[in-house]
């Protein structure tokens, strides 16, 4: 699992019948350095987050049981959290989004 900010959504008129109403999101990992990470990947989102928050991203069984369709499903990537709160080892705190991030 990893922890990223939603970045975008993605609109698929065109996907497998089994990603059929599902919400499909652009997620930006978090790093702790705090530089924009280069990567981003697509998950299902059963919570309805929306840009700017951090969320908690599961994969494999996890990602499918959290999407809640069983395992026949074309997706191993999903959220299964909106995050309120992180406090890291260094004594910073990370919110729910950028602009409520702390310095230690």
């Amino acid at each position: 699992m990893l922890l990223g900010t939603v970045v975008g959504n993605v609109w698929a008129t065109v996907k497998d019948p089994t990603l059929t109403g599902l919400r499909l999101l652009v997620i930006q990992p978090y790093t702790l350095d705090g530089k924009p990470s280069a990567e981003t990947l697509i998950a299902v989102d059963p919570l309805g987050a929306g840009i700017g928050e951090r969320v908690l991203v599961v994969f494999g069984r996890a990602a499918r049981h959290a999407i809640g369709r069983g395992h026949d499903i074309g997706f191993q990537t999903a959220v299964a959290g909106i995050i309120d709160r992180m406090e890291l080892g260094d004594g910073r705190t990370v919110g729910p989004v950028k602009a409520q991030d702390t310095a230690p």
